[in-house]
């Protein structure tokens, strides 16, 4: 019986930590998926200019240039790794809101408790995306995540 419940401990601890994995790789996959659509939409703006004589307009120029070098474009990170002395603006407005409302927190908390702070609700579908963007913060060193899935400031 003791055979047992260990197997099923340890079948859970692997399937969690395999769980974690994927969740990383989905929001990884997602930024993207949205950064490719946006590059798509560019594009073929520029090919629809192009084919009326309007490629060199200033303004595709730029829209070309902000889309592919912005943060995600090329493999470049979202969330930089953290280096001492590193501003928390070098972040996306988003992970700043995130790591203000960690930092203003008097315990660690969980992710439900960041989003309703946020006012983003408790429904798995609006907690499961900031889950991810905390484990992304905490992964990069921006936050310290506890054993028990909690986060607090460095």
């Amino acid at each position: 019986m003791v055979d047992v419940l260990t197997w099923v401990m340890q079948r859970r601890l692997v399937l969690a930590d395999r769980a974690e994995r994927l969740r990383k790789e989905l929001a990884e996959l997602d930024v993207e998926v949205a950064r490719l659509e946006a590059a798509e939409v560019v594009f073929g703006q520029f090919a629809d200019a192009q084919r009326v004589g309007q490629a060199d307009d200033a303004a595709m120029a730029e829209e070309l240039e902000r889309v592919t070098t912005a943060p995600g474009a090329g493999g470049m990170l979202l969330v930089p790794h953290h280096e001492e002395g590193m501003d928390t603006g070098v972040l996306p407005a988003d992970y700043q809101e995130i790591l203000k409302v960690v930092a203003g927190a008097q315990d660690a908390v969980k992710a439900g408790d960041v989003a309703v702070a946020l006012g983003k609700g408790v429904q798995p579908a609006q907690v499961e995306p900031l889950r991810g963007q905390l484990r992304r913060l905490a992964d990069r060193g921006w936050l310290r995540r506890t054993p028990a899935g909690r986060y607090t400031a460095r």
